[in-house]
């Protein structure tokens, strides 16, 4: 049986493990000139906007791979 609960316990564990990943992995950092260009490409005021936007996505896009691998290994292994 499925927990009620399930909708909110995944974004919780996404955001949850983005945290986690916010202090143990380095985020990606670009050269001045492909910042530069990115910047006048999506026509974002400064650079520390862009920094913004690529580490929100950097740490939820790694949560939400962690958050699968941890629940594919849990549901394969530990319900054997």
């Amino acid at each position: 049986m499925k927990n009620p609960l399930e909708t909110l316990i995944i974004p919780g564990g996404i955001l949850l493990l983005g945290f986690l990943s916010a202090l143990l992995l380095p985020a990606p950092q670009f050269g001045l000139e492909l910042s530069k260009q990115i910047q006048a490409q999506l026509h974002l005021q400064d650079l520390n906007q862009l920094y913004t936007i690529v580490f929100c996505l950097w740490f939820l896009i790694l949560g939400t791979i962690e958050y699968f691998v941890i629940r594919f290994i849990w549901r394969r292994w530990s319900k054997a």
